[in-house]
């Protein structure tokens, strides 16, 4: 379920002809451009999570289980 040679030579002389070949120039460059980026962000997201995964002592936050203290000035016990 491919894409042929002869299909791709007929969608591209089609594209020539709707477009002309400096726009078809243009519009290739801006795509390429495009997937470039594309593909920086998706290794920059790559290893901040790589970063991440890596280094597992680093802590988010410090929860503590116990109570800073027992003996507060306001005592609720009834």
């Amino acid at each position: 379920m491919g894409v042929s040679v002869q299909q791709l030579l007929i969608i591209l002389a089609i594209a020539l002809v709707i477009f002309g070949a400096k726009r078809l120039k243009t519009i290739g460059s801006d795509l390429g451009g495009a997937v470039k980026g594309f593909k920086k962000a998706m290794s920059e997201g790559e290893e901040e999570d790589s970063k991440q995964l890596s280094a597992p002592a680093e802590k988010d936050a410090d929860f503590d289980s116990t109570p800073a203290s027992k003996s507060g000035s306001k005592s609720s016990n009834v």
